[in-house]
């Protein structure tokens, strides 16, 4: 259709787009969950007194915080390939996908990041409930498990949830090595029909929907760790985002 938005491009494209939507979603889920399995221990160490292992995790978190994640897609993608212990390896079949090259990088991406959510929230702990579970007998670990982990859980609640956000727009990159995710989808599609303006347009829509979808599930989990509070600190979905 000239000089307009031609619907019927996209209703023909439709299947494909949820098809890749789904691969979008599998992308954001696995990197997230890897992340936090990730970030859990090692923000942990971080905002330890164990300067050795706190200086270490710095160094990673420095690293993946401080280069682009395109650059990391990259030199996992194509990177891993150039060494014969890693083709030889029985990670090859895995690694050799660039489905799984990008969860791998996102993963370690999103990490990084959380790393220091984690330890950032952890150092924020009131004191004085630290030194309650203390003056009760908790141990270390029960400290951390019942008081410092719960509240640090809900300190960094706003900033975790930007970062999921994050997670699912750096998924788009996925399309660069091969992957037929939404935005590869749409590549796929428009290459095919010239229909740029509305295929940009669609899959702009399908990110917005499902990252508002994920800020009302994060209100959800807020809602019910902050229903025993008279006044909770809100996310609202409504306003910017934070930059990384």
């Amino acid at each position: 259709m000239e000089n307009g938005f031609d619907f019927g491009i996209i209703w023909e494209s439709l299947p494909d787009l949820l098809q890749g939507t789904v691969i979008t979603i599998q992308l954001t889920a696995l990197s997230v969950l890897g992340g936090i399995i990730l970030a859990l221990p090692l923000g942990v160490l971080r905002a330890s007194r164990l300067l050795w292992a706190s200086r270490a995790i710095w160094c990673y978190t420095y690293f993946f915080r401080g280069t682009p994640t395109l650059i990391q897609l990259f030199l996992i993608y194509y990177g891993l390939a150039e060494f014969k212990l890693i083709r030889s390896s029985a990670l090859w079949p895995f690694l050799r996908e660039g489905y799984w090259c990008c969860v791998l990088a996102f993963t370690l991406n999103t990490a990084a990041y959380t790393i220091e959510i984690v330890a950032g929230a952890i150092r924020n702990v009131p004191s004085h409930d630290v030194e309650a579970a203390k003056a009760v007998g908790m141990s270390g670990f029960m400290r951390m498990r019942r008081i410092i982990l719960p509240v640090a859980f809900r300190t960094m609640l706003p900033a975790y949830t930007n970062e999921v956000i994050f997670v699912l727009q750096t998924t788009s990159l996925a399309s660069l090595v091969t992957v037929l995710d939404l935005t590869g989808i749409a590549r796929t599609v428009i290459a095919r029909t010239f229909a740029t303006y509305e295929l940009f347009i669609t899959i702009a829509v399908f990110y917005l929907i499902l990252t508002y979808l994920m800020l009302w599930g994060f209100r959800r989990i807020e809602a019910r760790w902050y229903r025993h509070l008279d006044k909770a600190p809100h996310i609202d979905g409504d306003a910017d985002l934070a930059l990384r």
